[in-house]
């Protein structure tokens, strides 16, 4: 009996050299097209319902070297790139879009911070203007000093230097949110475009692109409303946040009885699962690198690995396993 499941997890998917940001982390199209050569090679695709099934079931188990491809953040590069292939293989991919981003044309802080880093080649430029902020507003809003932040929170990971670690965290979560939105918005517009509403439409998929996917066998599941760092909200806002992207779900036509959360940064705490319990939620997405084992992980708590954990090579056999056992830094997930 097979319960374990390989959940693999994307981001951005492109042609990174001929887009106008090749500096974007992402997956190189080229690169996700070998990756789908090699997965259907060495696993047995399955989907979300198949999971869902074995989740709640003392028996059901799935194929040897199961694996779910999930696909964060809602971006068109989902639909235009990621889609066609997925079809072709009759491969079901799992998306999760946030919904304020599809529904009023707003560039999510998140990705504005990640297109402020392709575009800025010094990230110590960044870091400047951020020390800066901090120094003009500290008094207003009670923070501490610019070096303090940057000591708490400049750890290097697996996938960024400590400068991009800092600039990332602390205009994610360290600040409080008033300020470090200004301090984004100011940025994007500097740095990047000042037609928020224009590159919103070229970066993330419509409502009805999201319906079209869905009705050709893929998931759509839910990724908050705001993309929150979950586990720093209080219960309230948690709630309001999980509504929120319910009612996202029900007007994209999804199945709100049988309804997956994936987690905004891998970030989620016991308040978040009672809640998603409340509401019937099926599984839960997180961003600890392992593969899930649906026999002792808590389905609203499951581990996935990331695309870069896996061969990108055709001619990669099944030995060719490059995960790094290795969690990340605590309260530190994919972004």
């Amino acid at each position: 009996m097979n319960k374990r499941v390989t959940i693999v997890m994307y981001h951005f998917v492109r042609d990174l050299m001929r887009s106008r940001f090749p500096e974007i982390k992402g997956l190189d199209l080229a690169d996700f097209v070998e990756q789908i050569e090699y997965i259907r090679r060495n696993y047995r695709p399955v989907s979300i319902e198949e999971v869902i099934e074995v989740a709640r079931s003392d028996t059901g188990d799935l194929p040897q070297n199961a694996v779910l491809l999930t696909f964060d953040d809602g971006y068109a590069d989902h639909f235009d790139n990621v889609f066609p292939i997925l079809v072709k293989h009759g491969i079901q991919g799992a998306f999760f879009p946030p919904a304020k981003a599809i529904v009023e044309h707003q560039v999510l802080d998140v990705n504005k911070i990640h297109f402020v880093l392709a575009a800025v080649e010094d990230k110590s430029a960044i870091v400047r203007s951020i020390f800066s902020e901090i120094e003009e507003n500290g008094a207003s809003y009670g923070l501490d000093r610019p070096d303090g932040y940057y000591q708490r929170l400049a750890i290097p990971n697996r996938y960024d230097t400590a400068e991009v670690v800092f600039i990332k965290r602390v205009l994610q979560m360290a600040l409080p949110e008033e300020l470090r939105a200004g301090i984004v918005g100011r940025l994007f517009s500097e740095y990047v475009t000042e037609d928020e509403a224009a590159f919103a439409s070229e970066l993330y998929m419509s409502v009805e692109q999201l319906r079209q996917m869905r009705s050709n066998g893929m998931w759509i599941g839910s990724h908050g409303y705001d993309h929150y760092w979950m586990n720093t909200l209080e219960p309230g806002d948690q709630l309001r946040e999980i509504e929120r992207s319910l009612a996202f779900l029900d007007m994209v036509g999804c199945d709100l009885q049988n309804w997956v959360m994936c987690y905004p940064y891998g970030g989620y705490n016991a308040s978040l699962l009672d809640i998603l319990g409340s509401k019937g939620c099926a599984l839960g997405l997180a961003t600890e690198v392992a593969v899930a084992d649906l026999s002792i992980d808590n389905p609203l708590a499951l581990p996935r690995i990331d695309t870069n954990d896996l061969p990108k090579r055709r001619d990669a056999g099944p030995n060719d396993w490059t995960l790094k056992v290795m969690q990340p830094a605590a309260g530190v997930g994919r972004s």
